[in-house]
């Protein structure tokens, strides 16, 4: 036998060595059981071939084939990203080139409608195909979104992913960057809201969300180097400790008990005053993690991008066989913004402006990654927002949130275009024509039975599914979307509906609720940083409110009965419709009302808590780790 590798393995009876000649692996068996018959040593040739089969197919990015039908996914998403920010939907003052590219290439959807005007509802959507209601992903109260990695809510597990989804088909899955759906309920180590358990076979980013005490963080450095000599004092004195109690009880020393409760004592203040000075949800809630393990607490906010990036890539590259799904998750553009030296000051809109073509800079860089891989064309690229620019992001003057082009309102505006119209772009060369536009209403749902098509899985039968297929409108076999109706929530919230009717060109909006503008004459909730979605803050419309999307895509005159001839058939139809909706919805439990209250025992900590402070991708030990 040539280029034989031997391996020894076990002394034990049974399979102990491993050969390899000319790409083929089999077991060496002790010499008596070699020189039994040959058809002892077929079967389990043939054993042994199954099995091998069996390990390549449970591989995460085993070899697969990667066929016309099952296309690799990339579904990219922005937080925060304002329809009017990008060349390709109107803006002459951004530079956006990649993904210009991606509309040239692909197909671009106009009238793409987010289900939720905040980051967590939507994103839930985005992955069950479900309104945030059904799910209950909802809050009928303050905080919209999981408020803190300190609270028990989070997208229940009975919800289907479409990541779970692929999974079945044989999908290798990850998610890359931003989750905001939960972490812990239990525990701060039981993560049963991690992105594991939603389908996701790897995972690096932010469990939670960027807010501004992410960055910039110029204690990050001071604490981290402090956080190692704390630890070890408190080693130092525990250890005191231990001696001193063994030492007295075995009379082998002799110390008072109170300087050995005061060494306890000491023990405990540094550690209450080390867990107080945590005063910044900075400790907390920015931090990165890899699969179940926190790299960094607190997050390098300038670098997290750029490593994001890299483990994207990576994915890709190992599992470059296909198929495979990466939800690539932006933690860009959301405030406060972290930015690279390398592209700060380089736009012409500030801050924000030299986020977004930082932004634009990475998708290029995925996109050159899926061409060098050689995957192009067997790969699915999806692109969007996960709602409208928050337009009462800014300092003094200096504006920090995004542009909504022609369109009213911003983030946390449930019913007004600009907090829920979104850019959408599909490419997928040979499959989808290069160029083409679509002006049909469309949703951020429709992604869920859009990726259950292309991948042959089919959607869950026990449960409503609110998107539609995309691929027959994508790919020009049909004109007209299939939502004739679509609903707008604020929170848990009914604020507005729109009626695309079969017959007509004409896209109806019903606004039952509307944000109270704040200061008087502005254009947004300057005073509350986000619109309100009842109470004293909103007006209730009787009449409602009625706009023609077509002639008034910025809904700046509302329509009246004497104006509009179909005035009262339009109402009248929208609200039998709103009505046979709300009757769909089953109750559930609403994640972001009363279980979303911070909880000390829930923070997830890297090393000993209270000292959970830590930067493995620096290099840095965690303390107590």
């Amino acid at each position: 036998m040539q280029d034989v590798l031997q391996t020894t393995f076990s002394s034990r009876p049974g399979p102990h060595r491993v050969a390899v000649t000319q790409g083929s692996t089999f077991f060496l068996w002790p010499k008596k059981i070699r020189s039994q018959s040959p058809l002892y040593i077929m079967k389990f040739r043939s054993l042994l071939i199954a099995l091998s089969w069996t390990c390549l197919l449970l591989s995460p990015c085993g070899a697969r084939d990667v066929r016309e039908d099952k296309p690799n996914i990339v579904v990219i998403i922005v937080d925060d990203l304002g329809i009017g920010d990008l060349g390709c939907f109107g803006n002459d003052t951004m530079r956006t080139p990649n993904i210009d590219r991606l509309a040239r290439e692909g197909v671009q959807l106009n009238h793409h409608i987010s289900a939720a005007a905040m980051c967590t509802p939507s994103r839930a959507a985005l992955l069950t195909g479900r309104y945030p209601i059904r799910s209950g992903m909802v809050s009928d109260g303050g905080s919209r979104v999981v408020a803190t990695l300190g609270s028990p809510a989070g997208l229940p597990l009975n919800e289907t992913t479409f990541a779970a989804l692929l999974k079945g088909q044989g999908y290798s899955t990850a998610l890359i960057g931003k989750w905001h759906q939960g972490l812990n309920c239990d525990s701060r180590q039981d993560h049963c809201h991690h992105p594991y358990n939603y389908g996701f076979d790897y995972f690096y980013g932010m469990p939670f969300t960027l807010f501004e005490p992410c960055w910039p963080d110029p204690s990050r450095d001071t604490e981290l180097a402090i956080a190692s000599k704390v630890w070890l004092c408190v080693q130092l004195v525990a250890i005191a400790v231990l001696t001193a109690i063994l030492g007295k009880l075995s009379r082998m020393i002799r110390l008072p008990w109170s300087f050995i409760f005061f060494m306890v004592l000491l023990i405990f203040l540094l550690g209450y005053f080390w867990f107080s000075s945590y005063q910044s949800r900075l400790y907390w809630d920015c931090l990165l993690m890899r699969e179940h393990e926190i790299t960094e607490q607190p997050m390098n906010g300038e670098r997290a991008g750029s490593i994001m990036l890299k483990e994207a890539i990576s994915f890709m590259e190992r599992c470059r066989e296909g198929p495979f799904l990466l939800l690539f998750s932006f933690l860009h553009v959301h405030m406060p913004l972290p930015t690279t030296t390398d592209f700060i000051g380089t736009s012409r809109h500030g801050l924000y402006g030299d986020n977004v073509e930082e932004m634009d800079s990475m998708v290029g860089k995925l996109l050159d990654a899926i061409d060098s891989f050689g995957v192009r064309n067997h790969t699915l690229v999806y692109f969007t927002s996960d709602h409208g620019g928050h337009l009462e992001a800014r300092v003094g003057h200096a504006q920090l949130g995004g542009w909504n082009g022609i369109f009213k309102g911003g983030k946390g505006m449930g019913g007004w275009e600009g907090g829920i119209r979104v850019p959408g772009l599909v490419r997928w060369p040979g499959r989808l024509p290069a160029g083409k536009v679509v002006d049909e209403p469309t949703s951020l749902m429709d992604v869920f039975p859009t990726l259950a098509a292309v991948s042959g899985s089919r959607v869950p039968q026990d449960r409503v599914i609110d998107g539609q297929d995309l691929m027959p409108l994508l790919q020009g076999d049909v004109e007209r979307s299939e939502h004739e109706f679509l609903f707008h929530y604020c929170g848990a919230f009914l604020h507005a509906a729109r009626w695309h009717p079969k017959d007509s060109e004409a896209v109806w909006k019903v606004h039952y609720v509307t944000p109270v503008f704040q200061p008087p004459g502005a254009q947004a909730c300057y005073e509350t940083k986000y619109c309100q979605c009842s109470g004293k803050l909103v007006t209730y419309h009787d009449p409602p409110l009625l706009f023609d999307l077509t002639r008034d895509p910025s809904e700046s005159t509302p329509l009246t009965p004497d104006a509009e001839p179909w005035y009262n058939a339009v109402i009248q139809t929208v609200a039998s419709a709103v009505k046979e909706h709300e009757r769909s919805i089953v109750p559930v439990q609403h994640q972001l009302s009363a279980l979303n209250r911070d909880n000390t025992w829930l923070k997830p900590c890297c090393g000993l808590f209270p000292f959970c402070v830590c930067d493995k991708e620096g290099n840095t030990s965690a303390p107590g780790a």
